[in-house]
């Protein structure tokens, strides 16, 4: 049985679905005003393997991942750029699902995006000031009132009096409490602003992915997940929202990505110790970045180092190679075999993916000693459920890292080594081999010719 690790209990239990074999998920997604970076690619990767994995399992799941295009980060953004907000955020969506593409990520089944979902968001707000959940301050902002709220401080295991004297916001005479939460901003001359109960303005962050969460997957669903740095304060504010406004517990079970990090420090925009996900595009194929982020546990810190890529880079490469030149047969799911046992048997403890990766290199060990068909069918198989190993073996290996040269230039080395060959030129035949390797490209010969890969 799945058992997955719950954020609010801290406790690994059973997926519990509110109806058999059908899965609600909504995953808070990206702020547009930038080029995702690597830290958001481990959000995308992990959930994209989780929702595929399910999916194998037979359920049938309602991904929902929302895009907040509307904040300070875009306003300020977009005067910076003396654009429109829309354009900017237009442009960097656009941007984003181009990244997913190349990372292998299946794109979620509704997305969302804060702008559309205004309506919603105030008559959430209208709400939760009828149920006395939210006030109007002085300054005609709208605010949480979090001592209302019995359960605040729960996902974060904390105590509202600890996380108040930890708070950073003073009271004003609009806000009554540190911790109170702005719902809905009073508009600044020349920001984009939507007509409300309380006059022109824009949402707070916290309250759209509620308003979005409650009205594509309704007022109760099954899994909430999103990266680790969400648990407080947007997660615990969503609860706050969501139940002060439905009286009902929303969520069954929360999920988090952990950081990555550089240095042990998370990688973030506003630290500026980041890679974008295009940075890295350029020296590492989308796969091995894809492989990278499934090398360490979902919930764990994943540190980020081009020492670690280039081991990436290899160990799918070992993969690959287990299964060149062989015929590889399409294996039914419920295929048996002691591999297939304890690959699920990994992925069902909440997901852990570094067990059901060294599973795929012990059938790699295996196909290596006796090249068999069906077990290399299994490794595809398997592979194929991570987002991996979807390739074709030579076009994998062909792409290494090296991009300076094409293929057309080293098919016409090869080709010239094979005539030296041919003709017993054992020195001309030596020399392209070196010039080869010079090049970044190693060459293997065999009855059925020569192959090459980069390295």
């Amino acid at each position: 049985m799945l058992q997955i690790y719950n954020t609010l209990t801290k406790e690994k239990g059973p997926l519990k679905t509110l109806e058999p074999n059908k899965i609600k998920l909504y995953v808070c997604g990206m702020t547009v005003y930038d080029y995702c970076h690597i830290g958001h690619a481990r959000v995308l990767v992990s959930f994209d393997m989780i929702t595929r994995y399910l999916r194998h399992l037979g359920y049938e799941v309602d991904y929902v991942r929302n895009i907040t295009d509307i904040d300070d980060k875009i306003i300020t953004r977009a005067n910076e750029n003396k654009e429109d907000f829309h354009k900017l955020t237009s442009r960097f969506i656009d941007a984003m699902h181009e990244d997913e593409q190349k990372l292998n990520i299946l794109p979620p089944d509704k997305e969302p995006k804060a702008t559309e979902f205004i309506p919603q968001m105030i008559k959430l707000i209208e709400t939760l000031i009828k149920n006395n959940y939210a006030y109007v301050g002085q300054n005609g902002d709208v605010y949480y009132a979090v001592h209302k709220f019995k359960d605040y401080g729960a996902l974060a295991h904390q105590t509202t009096d600890k996380l108040r004297s930890g708070a950073r916001v003073a009271i004003t005479e609009s806000k009554t409490d540190p911790l109170d939460f702005v719902l809905w901003k009073v508009a600044k001359p020349g920001e984009p602003s939507w007509d409300s109960p309380w006059g022109k303005g824009r949402p707070g962050w916290h309250i759209e992915c509620s308003a979005m969460s409650l009205d594509c997957l309704g007022e109760q669903f099954d899994l909430h997940g999103g990266g680790f740095d969400l648990i407080f304060p947007h997660h615990q504010n969503e609860i706050a929202q969501s139940e002060g406004a439905t009286g009902k517990s929303v969520v069954n079970q929360w999920m988090h990505v952990g950081f990555v990090t550089i240095n042990k420090e998370k990688m973030s925009k506003s630290l500026g110790n980041f890679f974008t996900i295009r940075d890295v595009l350029k020296e590492y194929s989308p796969e091995v970045i894809r492989y990278f982020m499934l090398t360490s546990h979902y919930r764990s810190q994943l540190n980020y180092s081009k020492e670690l890529l280039d081991q990436a880079q290899a160990s799918l490469e070992r993969l690959y190679l287990s299964l060149r030149n062989i015929d590889v047969p399409h294996v039914k799911k419920d295929i048996q075999s002691s591999y297939v046992t304890k690959f699920h048997e990994a992925m069902e403890d909440d997901f852990n993916t570094p067990v059901a990766l060294s599973v795929l290199f012990d059938l790699a060990r295996e196909i290596n000693k006796t090249q068999d068909g069906i077990l290399a069918g299994i490794l595809k198989h398997l592979g194929n459920l991570l987002g991996i190993l979807e390739q074709a073996p030579d076009e994998f290996l062909k792409q290494g890292q090296n991009a300076s040269h094409d293929a057309e230039e080293i098919e016409k080395l090869i080709a010239e080594r094979n005539k030296a060959r041919t003709e017993k030129n054992w020195a001309e035949s030596d020399r392209i081999r070196d010039q080869l390797q010079t090049m970044g490209i190693t060459i293997e010969d065999s009855a059925g010719g020569t192959t090459w890969r980069k390295i």
